[in-house]
Order: C-alpha cells, then structure tokens, then sequence
C-alpha cells in the first residue's frame, strides 16, 4: 500500500510554505531519514527528511509550487516489493487540488503560545474540495460551466482570476499536466488577449489614472509567506497591545571609550559592537527591573527568569528575530560571537524553529542607519521592545557649561497590560546607567 509523504509543518507559525526543491526523483530508492526536500517557510529554508523508506512513486507538487497548504498531499512511497508504476495512488492525490490554509489576510494567525518555546498546533488536513472565490470572474466561470476538470496549484488558479485567463486553454507543466505559477507567468508574459470584463476594465482605468497623474504604475510583488506572518503578527499586536513609548538619551563616550579599549585585548576574530553592549545592558537592566520581562496572557502575566533577547535581523523581504538565551549569563565577548551567528544563518534561511520563537524581549537597531530615534512595534506575545537609534554628538549641559557629547535616543514601546509608565520608566534609567556606565554591566 502507498505511503503518503505530507507537507510538514517546520515552524509554530506555518500554516503554508513554498516546495522550494525536491532532492530527489521518482524511481529513486528513499530511506528514513534521507533529506528529500527543501521547504520554504514564513522565516527560513529548511530540509526536510523521509520517514519512511521505499521507493518514490509520485511526486504530486512540482518544486517551486507556492502556498502549499500544511498537511496536503506533496509526494507518494511504494513499499518494498509494490510495483510504482501500476500504484493505486490515494483518494487525495485523484481528487481536485487541496484549498490552500487560510492566509493572514482572511484568517488571523495562531495565537502566541503561553511558554517560552512553544510547540506547533495541531493542523487540520486540507479538505480536498476546491473553494469557490468571492468574485469569480467570466473567463474561469466559463472554464467551470463547460464541464471541463482543470488540474491547477491553488496559487495558478488565483492568479488565473485575478487576471481573467481561462485556466481551460492553458496546458499545464506541472506533474501530471498541472497548471502552475509559472503557465499563469506564461501567459501574462506572452500578452494574452483577456475579455473586457469589468474587472478588467476597472484596471485599464486604474492604469490610465495613474499614467495621468505621471505614474508608469508601478510593479506588483506578490506576497511571500514572510511577509504575511510579518504583516498579520504586527497589525495583531497593534490591535491587541496597547502601545504607549518612553525615550531617554543616552551618553555613550565612555561605553565608546570601553568598547574600544575591549577590543585591542579581545581574541583574534572577535569585535564587540556598540550592539553587543547594548544586548547585555538590556539583560542587566531586565534582571534589575524583572517585571518587564513578561508576556501578558488572558489568564495572567507571565514572567520570565532569564533574559532571552530577541534582536531584529533585516533579511530580503523581511525581517526575523533570533534569540540569545540567558544573555545575563553572557560575557561580552560570547553576545558578539553568538549575534553574529545567529545573524549570518537568518540572513542565510538556516535557523532551527527554537532558535526564532519564544523570547520574553526584543531589540530593534537602526543605528547604523543612520536613524536617530524611532519607535518600534511590539513582538507579540511579549511585553515591551527597545528601538535604539545613532549615536550622534549633541550639544549637552552640565553644571551649567555647554559641552559636546555623543548621544544615542532609545525608545522603550510598551504594551500597558502588562507594563505601566511608572515600571517602563524604571527600567529605562537602569538601562541609562549600564550604559553610561559600562563597567557595571560588567558585574
């Protein structure tokens, strides 16, 4: 009997991914454990491997197919012995493709787990049933009311709508003669003629408006999974949380002056950055003033012992947040070469699940940017996150005589459920004084 290979679920967060790369091919002999493929999901690229063994008879969702839904049928396993050529496949494989998972942009995203290192939710299978569009426009209904059976990828017949092309006149490169994303580009490319509905013409003037007002009309990028998750968390958490931000300037010369001198005794390899430092005055302040390390929950607040920091890594098309546990615990020189580590596998997709979800704190920099102040949102479930911006010289007062001196502005965002000004305050003049002065970090 057939062995069904399903699309796994890699991260808490996944309810869909990109089939980015099959490893191997049908007729090949697989064994438990083998990688096979390489799944996309909303925060990395990640392996995935067979647990079963047998030889590979189908593979139903060709590589580079999008939004394929956690669960759904992707590949079939002969079993030792089964001939794959004359495999009776499973009801799911024969049957219309599987409906995709909600998108945040009609369902919200999981909510946040109550524990520091959450453990993925149970994903119903995908039901096999196509489902019907809101609008369905006349080139597809025309496809549906001829009686005709289109084999197409949930993403090829959205587009197929979204630009009234008749999925019945396309021939599919898929497997099996499926449609995908690349026949819709296909076709889009090659300046199909498309009938003049109204969706159709609503465009057209759209497009003569923008070219009117001097516009070429741009481009559109659809959206990757990333930048869904990214989307729904943060609208969440500005819904949910209710944000109020506190800013405290900062003077660094002498947390400069120490950062340099650390540095010429340092190891070869390791450079701390002013980032580094300001890692570890998060985690010193955070243990001073604990009630800031927290989540708020609907039963009650929940905090943390240790200091698990998240730090905001820019990645193409996104962002993500890697976490240094117990930083607390850390020495300078261990922060510098564990951001740099997590930072470097972010950017490259090879982050393990645990290494991005959970944490009880976040810090955003743009310093280096350039910015000098900014408010960041929170990173929900958690209850506060530090926006730090350049460090630039500033005219200063002290005893009455005006001097220069370099100056960072950070801004310390808030959810009011959990943390009140008074306790957001606090925390802030604990982290002013690690970092104006540096050695008491060091304690």
């Amino acid at each position: 009997m057939a062995e069904e290979i399903r699309m796994p679920a890699l991260s808490p967060t996944m309810t869909e991914g990109t089939l980015a790369k099959w490893l191997v091919k049908e007729g090949d002999e697989i064994t438990a454990g083998m990688v096979i493929a390489e799944i996309e999901t909303d925060k990395a690229t990640m392996e995935v491997e067979a647990v079963d063994e047998g030889t590979l008879a189908k593979i139903l969702v060709a590589e580079g197919t999008q939004n394929v839904a956690v669960n759904s049928l992707i590949a079939v396993l002969a079993e030792e012995g089964e001939d794959p050529a004359s495999l009776e496949l499973p009801a799911a494989a024969t049957s219309a493709p599987a409906a995709p998972a909600p998108t945040p942009a009609s369902a919200p995203v999981a909510a946040p787990v109550a524990v520091p290192t959450p453990t993925p939710a149970p994903v119903a299978a995908p039901t096999p049933a196509p489902v019907a569009a809101p609008a369905v426009s006349p080139a597809v209904s025309s496809a549906v009311s001829s009686g005709a059976r289109v084999f197409a990828s949930p993403l090829a017949k959205r587009l197929a709508a979204q630009n009234d092309i008749n999925l019945s006149s396309l021939t599919g490169s898929g497997p099996y003669g499926r449609i995908i994303k690349a026949d819709i580009d296909a076709t889009l490319a090659g300046g199909m003629t498309r009938p003049a509905t109204a969706t159709a013409t609503a465009t057209a003037t759209a497009t003569a408006t923008a070219a009117s007002a001097g516009s070429s009309g741009g481009r559109f990028v659809p959206h990757s999974a990333m930048r869904r998750t990214i989307a729904a968390r943060l609208q969440q958490s500005k819904q949910d949380a209710p944000h109020f931000y506190l800013s405290v300037d900062c003077e660094i010369d002498t947390l400069l002056a120490a950062r340099k001198a650390l540095n010429e005794k340092a190891p070869e390899g390791v450079k701390i950055s002013v980032n580094d430092m300001v890692i570890r005055a998060s985690a010193m302040a955070l243990k001073a003033v604990p009630d800031v390390n927290g989540w708020f929950e609907e039963e009650g607040c929940r905090y943390f012992d240790t200091a698990d920091i998240c730090m905001a890594v820019a990645l193409d098309g996104g962002l993500i947040t890697p976490i240094i546990p117990a930083v607390e615990t850390l020495g300078l020189a261990e922060i510098s070469q564990k951001s740099k580590d997590l930072a470097k596998r972010a950017r490259d997709g090879k982050l393990a699940p645990e290494e991005y979800t959970g944490g009880g704190f976040t810090i955003s920099n743009l310093g280096m940017f350039g910015v000098k102040e900014f408010s960041a949102v929170i990173n929900p479930p958690q209850g506060a996150i530090l926006a730090v911006g350049a460090g630039t010289q500033r005219p200063v007062v002290k005893d009455g005589q005006l001097s220069i001196a370099t100056v960072m502005t950070v801004t310390l965002s808030c959810d009011h459920r959990i943390i009140d000004g008074a306790l957001g305050a606090q925390w802030l003049q604990a982290f002013k004084g690690y970092i104006e002065q540096p050695v008491t970090m060091l304690l």
